[in-house]
């Protein structure tokens, strides 16, 4: 009685191991054999019922301690769920993605998951994971691209998010994806969400200070200023001229309401390092910005001190100065007919357009075939009564 108790217990638990392993055949067998053909030729009402009856005997398979970390149970679970969004994504049909729903589950999460168990459980199926994992992600973003062209800026950072999961999914991090999602959400004005995704980015060196300073503005708009500070004074340990991090420096100290904050963060970068001429052409860049003119014009110098060659410097020193030359005549010839500081304001901006040709006339030294450079030449000789040197300057210009 003992021997037959034991074989009946032996050939119960075996009928009920492969009844299992049952389930998980005929799931393969209809997703493979049925789905994915009908799915091929358009068939969508023949893929659909297949989709929803491999959908039943994987949900057996994957219930049952016998199969339900199989990797092959896993990775047919991860193509089954997937595929329930593809399909309702593809015939804008809703209701069909929602049969796959899980609680608050939706069919992608659900499909995540299971690539991501199945791939580290055993080496058996990773290939197979891997090659839907990258098949899921390519998918979704044609329809993430899609959203992005028709401005549905949110809808399009979900899938992005998606597609960098799917990634996840299989120990890879799809640095392009989480960017695109961060850009999204910036566009969708959801800064917080898209301040994480930028963090993220920052974090595994990804575009470099770039990232950081995204990061730092990100969390600045949604109102979090001492997140925005530690991040751009991270990135500035391992960038510490780079003009976008101190320029966000600037604007955070500024928006905190911290005016001499924002001052002093320029002043130790230079303390820091006190002969970078690449520091001070920065600094000189963010004071135009910041429509400090007298200062922008001081850092500019402090580069030309430290570099007399230095092209970019001359450039845009010259550049600045026509600038701000122009804009005082503009605001001169704006006053009314009479005014006693018409006279002033015209002879200041003459002799900003003075110091303007040191550094430009050094620069075209340089740079002889800079059109651009000595039609400006030759416009603010023209202005000072240089007629001579604007003729020279010109026919300059008209040979190029």
């Amino acid at each position: 009685m003992k021997k037959i108790t034991l074989i009946f217990g032996t050939l119960v638990l075996t009928s009920v191991s492969i009844a299992q392993k049952k389930n998980q055949t005929s799931a393969a067998v209809e997703y493979k054999n049925k789905f994915q053909p009908a799915f091929a030729s358009g068939d969508f009402e023949t893929a659909k019922k297949s989709l929803v009856t491999a959908k039943q005997f994987i949900d057996l398979a994957a219930e049952h301690p016998e199969t339900m970390q199989s990797p092959k149970t896993l990775w047919l679970k991860g193509e089954i769920y997937s595929n329930f969004m593809v399909i309702g994504a593809q015939l804008n049909d809703s209701t069909f993605a929602k049969q796959a729903y899980q609680g608050e589950k939706n069919p992608l999460d659900i499909a995540i998951a299971a690539f991501k168990m199945g791939y580290g459980v055993s080496d058996k199926f990773k290939s197979e994971i891997r090659t839907s994992a990258y098949q899921k992600h390519d998918l979704i973003d044609a329809m993430a691209g899609k959203l992005y062209q028709e401005n549905n800026y949110a809808s399009a950072a979900n899938l992005y998010e998606y597609e960098a999961s799917f990634y996840d999914a299989i120990g890879e991090m799809d640095s392009t994806s989480i960017y695109n999602a961060a850009i999204c959400y910036e566009r969708a004005k959801e800064y917080g969400k898209a301040a994480v995704k930028y963090e993220q980015l920052a974090k595994a060196k990804y575009k470099g200070a770039t990232s950081f300073a995204l990061a730092s503005n990100a969390y600045r708009k949604n109102g979090e200023i001492e997140k925005a500070k530690a991040l751009v004074a991270e990135g500035r340990k391992t960038f510490p001229t780079n003009r976008d991090l101190l320029m966000e420096q600037v604007n955070t100290n500024i928006e905190a309401g911290d005016a001499a904050g924002a001052e002093y963060a320029l002043s130790e970068a230079i303390t820091a390092d006190p002969n970078n001429k690449q520091l001070f052409y920065t600094i000189g860049t963010i004071y135009i910005d910041l429509k400090q003119n007298e200062k922008a014009e001081m850092s500019l110098n402090k580069a030309l001190e430290i570099d007399p060659n230095y092209a970019d410097a001359q450039y845009q020193l010259g550049a600045h100065l026509v600038t701000w030359g122009s804009e005082t005549r503009i605001t001169a010839n704006q006053l009314k007919f009479g005014d006693p500081n018409y006279a002033e304001m015209m002879k200041n901006a003459d002799e900003i357009y003075k110091r303007a040709l040191n550094p430009l006339e050094k620069y075209i030294a340089s740079n002889n075939k800079d059109k651009e450079v000595l039609t400006i030449l030759f416009q603010i000789n023209k202005t000072l009564g240089n007629t001579e040197k604007a003729l020279e300057y010109k026919k300059r210009a008209d040979s190029l």
